[in-house]
């Protein structure tokens, strides 16, 4: 076994191309780190609709040069054999360690297999790269992100002519098509031939912007923004500047890139302390909002304030805030959101006579709905102009609910005000998650099978009236992994994380509110349930 984990790694060390995973294999085959080397050699990246997702380092387990020529051949090859050979193929790349040398080598590889590939000009938002693809009419496009996961990882997104990330059977024919590759001599990969693009294609995603706001509209709603050491300041200003909002006041320790993310021990706006600086900022300048984007600038926070400090708004709640602005500016087309989302975009759209579409997690699954206007999933994204991008999109999400809260600011009212509003209209929604981040994959496999194989029969005293296994699928949705427990007021989903290593658990519970004066009872109950829900479902999976 040894012998054939040495012999393994001594093959990929004589093919990669990089001197530092090089140093860094040869470093571990000398000194006979068999775990390590176990670890790395243990299988393969699994290429699915998220792309490819994880920690740097040499080996085929992990993000490296190797691994990515290999996917992107197995891309080229792919979209050979789907009628794109000599299309364009646009990629796009944030700042995180390796990821403009990724880049590069999805350029050669795309160059070496007869495809124009065209380079971004520099790190910038993932809906930047989302939008160009359709704007350039691309074949193809990637994005090297690892989005808001820990510095020592990297991922590569993938996405179709139509703007939109893949989704099966694409991911599993590119899949076949990477595992078909013998060695990376066989990949043909130019030194150059590929096209940098010039900042035209900036400018046009920026022009595009000016459809999410209303003509006329308030633009006066003052904000603190980061970007989490990522790629969104620069964009972000531009189009703020653009539609007259005033400018944003930086957290300026967060504002400019840095792939190590110094402040923040994982750099997701949702992560406890991720949003400290931002709220000290807010605190010296007393704005209207916080605005934050994760690295890539494909998600948006916001934060506003609450009872002389500044709390958090959750991802329904500004999907919900979203969906009713939209509403009152009279669009029309479909709303859209992931089942694990609130239910309230649902009671939103009846109201207003708009058509609503639940879909599987993912903006690969929400952009692909018919007639999309606007779509949304509870972990911070936001589709508000899908005609201009098919993707969430941070920078036009702060865009529009700067919007809203200078609307609200010009009535002498606030987000937390319409909030009120949408509770006593529709109820009061209200979400939590359980979440529960392992080192060993199989724990959640373990929660998963002890909750299919004993379902909980109640959770915090209210009866489960239905339990659904969706990797059966359901009239509407195709199979996943996840399981859906409906209860008498309240809603619970448990799923595997796609990109990360957790076990997800989204809760719901809806009290009624007959008046404005009954909105603090209601959030008293609703707290006391979802506390009771996420005991009883966490000793029902073990976890």
């Amino acid at each position: 076994m040894h012998d054939d984990l040495l012999a393994r790694a001594h093959a990929w060390l004589a093919e990669d191309p990089d001197p530092e995973t090089r140093d860094e294999l040869a470093a571990l085959i000398e000194a006979k780190d068999v775990t390590e080397l176990a670890d790395r050699f243990g299988g393969t990246l699994q290429f699915g609709t998220a792309g490819l997702r994880g920690e740097l380092g040499a080996g085929p387990m992990r993000m490296n040069r190797s691994v990515v020529i290999r996917a992107a051949a197995g891309l080229a090859a792919y979209l050979t054999k789907t009628g794109g050979t000599g299309g364009v193929v646009v990629i796009g790349y944030d700042a995180r360690h390796k990821s403009e040398d990724f880049a590069r080598d999805t350029a050669a590889v795309m160059t070496g297999a007869g495809f124009r590939a065209a380079v971004l000009p520099r790190p910038l938002p993932t809906p930047v790269l989302a939008f160009a693809i359709r704007h350039l009419g691309a074949v193809a496009g990637v994005e090297v992100t690892a989005s808001h996961n820990p510095p020592r990882d990297n991922g590569y997104k993938v996405y179709l002519g139509d703007g939109s990330q893949i989704v099966p059977p694409a991911d599993a024919g590119i899949a076949a098509e990477i595992d078909a590759i013998a060695a990376l001599a066989d990949v043909p990969r130019p030194q150059t031939g590929w096209q940098t693009l010039d900042e035209a294609v900036l400018d046009a995603y920026l022009a595009r912007t000016d459809a999410v706001l209303a003509p006329d509209s308030p633009r006066t709603a003052r904000t603190v923004y980061t970007a989490m050491h990522g790629v969104g300041k620069d964009v972000l200003l531009a189009a703020f500047a653009r539609a007259g909002f005033p400018e944003p006041v930086l957290v300026a320790e967060q504002a400019d890139p840095d792939p190590d993310f110094p402040t923040v021990a994982f750099p997701n706006p949702e992560e406890p302390g991720a949003m400290d600086l931002a709220f000290a900022r807010a605190r010296e300048t007393a704005p209207d909002l916080i605005i934050a984007n994760d690295p890539d600038a494909d998600r948006c926070a916001v934060a506003v304030p609450h009872e002389g400090d500044w709390r958090m708004l959750r991802g329904d709640e500004v999907g919900s805030l979203l969906a009713a602005h939209l509403v009152r500016r009279g669009a029309r087309g479909t709303f859209a959101e992931s089942i694990v989302s609130s239910s309230l975009l649902g009671r939103i759209a009846e109201k207003a006579g708009l058509p609503y579409e639940e879909t599987l997690t993912g903006f690969k699954w929400i952009a692909r709905v018919d007639g999309l206007r606007y779509g949304y999933e509870e972990a911070l994204g936001y589709c508000v102009d899908p005609e201009g991008v098919r993707d969430k999109d941070g920078i036009t999400a702060a865009l529009l609910i700067t919007e809203l809260a200078s609307a609200l600011k010009s009535e002498g009212r606030t987000l937390l005000d319409l909030l009120d509003d949408l509770a006593v209209e529709h109820g009061l929604h209200a979400t939590d998650q359980l979440s529960v981040r392992v080192q060993d994959l199989s724990l959640i496999a373990d929660a998963m099978r002890r909750l299919r194989e004993r379902p909980p029969a109640s959770l915090a005293g209210l009866a489960v009236t239905r339990a659904e296994d969706l990797t059966r699928g359901t009239d509407s949705l195709p199979p996943t992994d996840g399981l859906r427990y409906t209860l008498d007021g309240a809603r619970v989903i448990v799923r595997p994380s796609g990109t990360e290593p957790k076990l997800k658990c989204y809760l719901e519970v809806v009290v009624p509110v007959p008046a404005h004066a009954d909105l603090p009872a209601a959030r008293a109950t609703a707290d006391e349930l979802l506390t009771a829900i996420k005991r009883d479902l966490s000793a029902a999976a073990g976890i």
